[in-house]
C-alpha cells in the first residue's frame, strides 16, 4: 500500500496535517508531502475535503497476471542529451520485443526533453513515454525512481532495461525494491526463452570465471541493467514511425528528501573513456602516479582515452573514473593498449571485446598475452617512448 498526494488537487489547507496522529505529513511549497514515518493509517484521507489524498493498494505484480506486455528501455540523458547506452539498449530491446511479438518503448524523463523523443523513435522505439518537469532536469534518485515506479505500475511492461551506468545502478534497484521484483545487474547478454517466454539474463559470476544465466519466473516486470559497450547500437531509420506519449508531471511525487546543489564534472584533457575508439590503459607495472604521465602522453599522441586497471586505481595512480574491468567500466574500442597490466580475469571482462588488443609487458608469461592481438615483451618505459615518437611523426 502507499499514500499518494494528488498535487493539482491539494490546496494547502493543512487539514491533513492536523488529522495525522503521527506527524507524518508536512507542507512543501504549499503542497502536502508524505514523510517516511507514515504508517498508512488513512486518517488524512478522511480529513481531506478535496480528495487530494489516496491510500492506494499496490497491484500484485506476480507473473500470474496476464496484463504485462512490451519491452521498456530507460532513456538515460545528461544535460538534455540522450546517452549512447540508450541506443545500445534499444538495439537489443528490439530483438527481445520481436521475439515476444510486443512493442519496444522508451521512457524519457527530463526538462524540455520532448524534442529528443524523435531520436528514440528513429532508433526503433514504437512508443516513447515522456515526462517533463524542471524537477526532472537533472537526475535525482528519489524523484526519478518515484516516476519510473508509478509508470511501471500504471502501464505494466513485461521487461525493463537500463544501462549499468552510475545513474542506472542508482535508479533501478530502488524501483525493483518498490515493485518487489527481481533485478539482474551488469548483464552482458539477453535473450528470450522461446518455450516459456522468460527473459534470459546473462552476466559474469565468480570473478568472471563463469557466465550465469538468471531468470525471474514469479514476478514482473523482469528487470536488468546492461553493461555499456557490449551491445551494438540500434541503427538510425528516419522513416520509422512511433508514438510519443506525454504524461502530466502532476501525476507523480516530485519531491525529494535531498537537494541537488551543483553538478561537478571531472575535467579531462583526453576523450571520454566509454566512447573512445582508442584507449591506453596502465596497470601496476607503471609503478607510480608520476610514471602514469607516460601513459597519458601516449594517449595524447593518438587522441586516445586513458584507462587504468584496478591495481593501478587501488594504488592511487589514477582515480576510479578511469578504471576498466569488472568493478569499473566496460569498454569496446577499436584499439586497446594494455601497458604494464598482467591481465587478470577481472580486467579482461571489461576490455576483451576490443577489436584489437596491444599488450606491453616485460613478463612473457603474463595472462594478457593470451587475449592480445599483438604482444610486445619489453620494458614499457623503453617501448612507449618509441611508440610516442613514431605516432607524433604520423
Amino acid at each position: 500500500m502507499g499514500l499518494e498526494i494528488i498535487q493539482d488537487k491539494c490546496v494547502g489547507c493543512r487539514l491533513c496535517l492536523k488529522s495525522c496522529p503521527y506527524d507524518a505529513l508536512e507542507m512543501v511549497n504549499s503542497i502536502a508531502v508524505v514523510k517516511d514515518n507514515c504508517i498508512l493509517c488513512g486518517a488524512c484521507v478522511d480529513s481531506c475535503k478535496f480528495e487530494a489524498i489516496i491510500l492506494r493498494k499496490h497491484e500484485d505484480l506476480s507473473v500470474s497476471e496476464d496484463a504485462f506486455e512490451d519491452v521498456w528501455v530507460f532513456a538515460e540523458q545528461k544535460k538534455g542529451v540522450i546517452q549512447s547506452v540508450t541506443y545500445e539498449l534499444l538495439g537489443e530491446g528490439k530483438k527481445l520485443a520481436q521475439k515476444r511479438r510486443q512493442n519496444l518503448a522508451a521512457v524519457l524523463l527530463g526538462d524540455k526533453i520532448k524534442k529528443e523523443a524523435k531520436k528514440l523513435i528513429e532508433r526503433g522505439a514504437d512508443k516513447v513515454y515522456v515526462v517533463e518537469s524542471p524537477a526532472l532536469k537533472d537526475y535525482q534518485a528519489q524523484i526519478y525512481s518515484n516516476v519510473l515506479t508509478k509508470l511501471v505500475r500504471d502501464y505494466k511492461p513485461e521487461i525493463v532495461l537500463t544501462g549499468a551506468t552510475s545513474i542506472g545502478r542508482s535508479l533501478i534497484p530502488r524501483v525493483a525494491v518498490e515493485l518487489k521484483t527481481g533485478l539482474t545487474a551488469d548483464c552482458t547478454g539477453l535473450d528470450i526463452d522461446e518455450e516459456k517466454g522468460m527473459l534470459l539474463q546473462t552476466r559474469p559470476a565468480f570473478g568472471g570465471n563463469i557466465m550465469a544465466t538468471i531468470i525471474c519466473p514469479h514476478r514482473r516486470p523482469q528487470m536488468a541493467t546492461v553493461r555499456h559497450k557490449v551491445m551494438k547500437e540500434a541503427e538510425v531509420d528516419t522513416k520509422y514511425k512511433g508514438q510519443i506519449i506525454e504524461i502530466n508531471p502532476k501525476d507523480f511525487s516530485l519531491n525529494s528528501d535531498t537537494r541537488l546543489i551543483d553538478m561537478v564534472e571531472e575535467l579531462e584533457e583526453t576523450v571520454n573513456l566509454t566512447e573512445a575508439d582508442i584507449i591506453v590503459s596502465g596497470g601496476r607495472g607503471v609503478g607510480s602516479g608520476d610514471n602514469f604521465k607516460i601513459i597519458e602522453e601516449l594517449a595524447k599522441s593518438m587522441g586516445a582515452a586513458v584507462g587504468a586497471s584496478r591495481a593501478a586505481v587501488d594504488s592511487g595512480f589514477k582515480p576510479y573514473s578511469h578504471q576498466v574491468g569488472q568493478t569499473g567500466k566496460t569498454v569496446c574500442p577499436k584499439v586497446y593498449f594494455a601497458c604494464g597490466i598482467s591481465g587478470q580475469i577481472q580486467h579482461l571482462v571489461g576490455m576483451q571485446s576490443s577489436d584489437i588488443i596491444v599488450a606491453i609487458n616485460k613478463d612473457p608469461d603474463a595472462p594478457i598475452f593470451k587475449v592480445a592481438t599483438y604482444g610486445i615483451v619489453g620494458d614499457l618505459f623503453k617501448v612507449i617512448p618509441a611508440l610516442i615518437k613514431r605516432f607524433q611523426k604520423k
